[in-house]
């Protein structure tokens, strides 16, 4: 994971021209890219590996209440970050369960709220995925004499891109997220400029209140930049059919 997002920073070299205006330029920027992308692909990858799972079973198994627990999935899908940053918060706080831990105001605490916000997203685009599978792609592995992994394996081949796009659609709601990681972030930079909690997002949501409105559209193209880059090696891995 360290390895792909520091691949991913030096794309901030061919912004290199236009911020030397940046009140600490270059590490103020980089460092920000990078809090950013950990954040953002750390929480994708921890809620890819819960939703898969989930989407499987919801998707090829019968049992009461089934259809509350799609609604649900559906549900979260829509859910207010405000809310759901104010509940990591109060999870991560010192009266919190995971108080102990000292989270608050971390990136471990963003990752939590991010992944709260991917998972529902990811889940519900695979569930719609593996659910248009036929049922005689899973008869004719089990036929074959496959195990219940190897015909998980052949259902998640065959709904691959529709699964690709969950994937993608929750990156993009982490990624572009601003209030959720606001709150149990808190937005913090060092004296030098270095981001601790700060991402794209909060930050130009922080230069533009602060009237720093060219800062703030230059780091707003540097975010589209990298949206388009992943959505670009996501249709390149899915042979441009996702």
């Amino acid at each position: 994971m360290i390895e792909l997002v520091s691949s991913l920073v030096p794309i901030a070299d061919s912004f290199t021209p236009f911020i030397v205006d940046f009140p600490f330029e270059r590490n103020y920027v980089e460092s920000i890219i990078y809090v950013s992308l950990y954040v953002s692909l750390t929480a994708v990858l921890i809620s890819t590996l819960v939703s898969l799972p989930i989407a499987m079973l919801v998707g090829f198994s019968e049992f009461p209440g089934k259809g509350f627990v799609v609604a649900l999935i559906n549900t979260g899908m829509g859910f207010p970050s405000v809310v759901v940053g104010l509940v990591v918060l109060f999870t991560v706080s010192n009266e919190g369960p995971l108080g102990t831990f000292d989270l608050m105001f971390t990136t471990e605490a963003m990752i939590m709220s991010q992944f709260v916000l991917a998972t529902p997203v990811i889940t519900g685009v695979s569930l719609a995925a593996v659910s248009s599978i036929e049922d005689g792609v899973r008869d004719a592995a089990y036929a074959m004499g496959g195990t219940r992994l190897d015909v998980a394996l052949v259902i998640i081949k065959e709904a691959r891109y529709g699964i690709m796009t969950g994937i993608l659609a929750g990156l993009g709601r982490a990624i572009s997220e601003v209030g959720s990681v606001l709150i149990v972030g808190g937005n913090i930079a060092s004296s030098d400029g270095t981001s601790v909690t700060r991402t794209l997002t909060t930050a130009i949501q922080l230069e533009a209140r602060q009237g720093r409105f060219e800062t703030a559209l230059i780091l707003g193209a540097i975010l589209v930049t990298l949206v388009l880059l992943v959505n670009g090696i996501v249709l390149r891995l899915g042979g441009g059919r996702v």
